[in-house]
């Protein structure tokens, strides 16, 4: 097989740089792990044959994300939320409606996201040794502690695209490699990984990593999930795949006990028969009765003391000045890519396929309407809702509402999930303690975003 050619995606501003290997009947897109290059993998001999394997049972699409390899740079460490889109973008460049998503080791919190936002655009996930959180909390205790976090990221900036770096990377996912094979894949790594990211970049994306928690996230994914773990010695490889597989409720878990952490290594026949046939166990099956619930940020808004400024104003300049209102919040629902699902006086309930652009819009609305003499207050929630009638309903909605409720006047006020699935993103916050939502079951930590 010759080595595919690299195109170019359009994902907002940026370009993903990508490459298709095989015709399949159905498409997998690998989410590659810490850092790739789509060019430079081919390098790799293991990676080579066992991406044309995989590309001799499905139309195989691979891409750099944000920030690495051959696509664009960009400022910071990406969040999960524009990766996501990353994949989107990719998808709809081959014109791929539907895929199957493997998400190596830190590509698994993005594929996560992306199945539970896009059901419809995913029929099955596969992760590889990855996990929900990304260090130590007390109901997390096997992750790193970010202590530890930042020790690795300043090594990796010290060592990054060195044998020194490389070298114990080959020995835990391929350790049946020897001699002058074991040195020759130890040098093409190294060159990998200088191709792929540079120091500084590569220790960002260590840090931010270790910011990711989609716990929350996973009992919405409803698509066939097969957990995978490699992990040999290392307890929280396997610790992590079993909370997966706890978690989410579609999942299978299969541990490979032979070989080294890579899907490519031990016996690669027998591994890469374990994801053909539960893809195609998967695509068989088929995922339609459960579309209707998804993964959605909810945004509620409302104007604060819109009683008493009635009374100050008028009714007549009352009516004039809520129509302004709605003219300014519709104009950045568009901005944000926002989905108005009622208006009720002068609130908004609206929703978003990611927090961070929904976080943004309030703040837009918030800073829009102010020079009218209002003020307003936003809550946002993300969670799994029920799709019925081209609306969302459910527990999350719910508790979106009872988050605004909660504001003051300018407040932009999020969940703990919203946090946490912002990481990145450069968005700061507030803690403003833990409150007993109105018929909601649970005290839920609530945040304001900070003022900038």
């Amino acid at each position: 097989m010759e080595r595919p050619q690299t195109q170019y995606a359009r994902s907002g501003d940026v370009s993903i740089a990508y490459q298709v290997i095989g015709d399949g009947p159905f498409d997998l897109v690998w989410v590659p792990p810490h850092v790739s290059n789509v060019e430079v993998a081919w390098d790799l001999p293991p990676r080579a044959e066992g991406m044309r394997r995989l590309g001799e049972f499905a139309r195989l699409i691979t891409f750099d994300k944000r920030g690495t390899g051959l696509s664009d740079r960009v400022p910071g460490a990406p969040p999960l939320e524009e990766r996501m889109d990353d994949v989107r973008a990719v998808m709809d460049a081959v014109g791929s409606s539907r895929a199957a998503l493997l998400g190596m080791r830190e590509g698994g919190p993005m594929s996560l996201l992306f199945a539970a936002t896009y059901p419809d655009r995913c029929f099955a996930l596969i992760l590889l040794d990855t996990y929900a959180r990304g260090s130590w909390a007390p109901d997390y205790p096997w992750a790193r502690t970010l202590q530890d976090v930042e020790w690795q990221a300043r090594e990796t900036e010290r060592t990054w695209g060195t044998a020194e770096y490389s070298t114990p990377l080959i020995d835990q996912i391929m350790p049946e490699l020897e001699g002058a094979a074991r040195a020759h894949l130890v040098e093409a790594m190294a060159r990998f990984h200088r191709h792929s990211a540079s120091p500084g970049a590569a220790a960002a994306g260590d840090r931010l990593n270790a910011r990711i928690d989609v716990r929350d996230v996973l009992p919405s994914i409803v698509v066939p999930t097969l957990v995978l773990a490699t992990g040999g010695d290392d307890e929280r490889v396997r610790r992590d795949a079993e909370y997966l597989a706890g978690q989410i409720p579609t999942a299978r878990f299969v541990e490979l006990v032979e070989g080294g952490s890579a899907v490519f290594s031990g016996d690669v026949a027998k591994r890469l028969e374990i994801v053909r046939t539960f893809l195609e166990e998967a695509l068989a099956g088929g995922v339609e009765a459960e579309r209707d619930r998804v993964l959605t940020t909810v945004l509620f808004t409302d104007i604060v003391d819109s009683t008493a400024k009635a009374v100050e104003v008028g009714d007549r300049a009352w009516r004039d000045l809520v129509a302004a209102h709605h003219e300014r919040v519709r104009a950045e629902l568009a901005r944000f890519r926002g989905r108005e699902l009622d208006t009720a006086g002068d609130g908004f309930f609206a929703s978003f396929d990611g927090p961070a652009r929904a976080i943004r819009c309030a703040c837009a609305i918030r800073d829009a309407v102010s020079s009218l003499g209002i003020e307003v207050r936003a809550g946002l929630h993300t969670g799994e809702c029920e799709q019925v009638d081209g609306k969302v309903a459910g527990v999350a909605v719910a508790t979106g509402a009872r988050i605004a409720s909660l504001g003051r006047a300018g407040d932009v006020l999020v969940s703990a999930t919203v946090r946490d699935l912002v990481a990145g993103s450069g968005i700061a916050f507030e803690d403003r303690g833990s409150f007993a939502l109105k018929g909601l079951p649970e005290e839920r930590r609530i945040y304001a975003v900070a003022a900038s």
